[in-house]
């Protein structure tokens, strides 16, 4: 140990061990990264990239806190190493996952695609590194919705398109009305002209200012509902385009649906499956090529 500024030979000694064996461990991490590569063995570069991960999912250690790992020493090399694992990835994915379709953004990221058919949705991205899907968690909601609601004989968006189908029934409704609207408000024109020419008795004035009163707001409220006539129907026209949207959107969604059913049985299945992504495939990757190493 260096004492009061002055250095040793022992010391020097032991500083030369500690930084030979630390850029030793981190050489022989790195050439073992590369001779995987080189003999094509994803499951030890899943391993050599995230021990502790590899470590808790697939050798069941709870405890890895103690394990030596150098993986930020190719962290600016993910994306390449992103793309090399990529490809025995999506082979596999296309096999599990018929209904997935994968579209490279940048090197090594892809997003994914929910079905084959025309207007299918971006579904999410594949997270290549740790063997996860990365769902958009609206589209997902409404899947999972889907299959809560279909003992009920009912789809995602019903209850909206009930909805809107009602508001344009009333506002149809108004429309329609207008004839009728026309005709009370000149019945209460013709009112309001003999209100204010009744004389009348001096204590008749307040009940003359009263029916007045009332004809006013009457006639207030129907112009109010010529007002909301007037764009009723465009109202009305709009609103339709959001039902199709709206019912376009669940047969997508039944697509959806039909085709998780085909390949897991069930939503949850479907799920459970998802989240075991990561060991489902490094085993399968284990069964093609050897045991679990350590």
């Amino acid at each position: 140990m260096m004492k009061d500024n002055q250095f040793s030979l022992s010391d020097h000694d032991e500083a030369t061990n500690n930084i030979e064996f630390a850029l030793s461990k981190k050489v022989e991490y790195l050439n073992q990264l590369r001779e995987a590569i080189k003999q094509q063995d994803d499951r030890l570069v899943y391993q050599l990239i995230n021990q502790s991960r590899y470590a808790q999912l697939l050798l069941k250690k709870r405890s890895v806190s103690e394990m030596a790992v150098q993986e930020e020493l190719v962290v600016k090399d993910y994306p390449q190493i992103q793309q090399y694992l990529s490809l025995k990835l999506i082979s596999y994915l296309r096999d599990a996952y018929p209904f997935f379709y994968f579209e490279e953004m940048t090197v090594g990221k892809f997003k994914i695609h929910f079905g084959n058919w025309w207007d299918r949705k971006e579904f999410g991205y594949l997270d290549v590194l740790n063997v996860e899907f990365k769902f958009d968690e609206e589209e997902l909601a409404k899947l999972a919705k889907s299959f809560e609601l279909e003992s009920t004989n009912k789809r995602v968006n019903t209850d909206k398109i009930n909805q809107i189908s009602t508001q344009n029934k009333e506002r149809q409704e108004l429309v329609d009305s207008q004839d009728e609207r026309d005709s009370e408000k000149d019945k209460i024109r013709e009112e309001m002209k003999r209100n204010s020419q009744e004389k009348g008795r001096p204590w008749d004035a307040g009940r003359i200012r009263e029916e007045r009163h009332v004809l006013k707001e009457r006639l207030t409220k129907l112009t109010e509902m010529d007002e909301e006539a007037n764009s009723a129907y465009q109202e009305i026209k709009s609103s339709e385009t959001d039902v199709l949207s709206l019912a376009k959107e669940d047969t997508l969604i039944g697509y959806e649906r039909q085709s998780v059913i085909g390949v897991f049985g069930d939503f949850e299945k479907f799920t459970k499956h998802n989240n075991e992504l990561y060991s489902n495939y490094l085993s399968h990757l284990i069964s093609q090529k050897g045991q679990v190493t350590e």
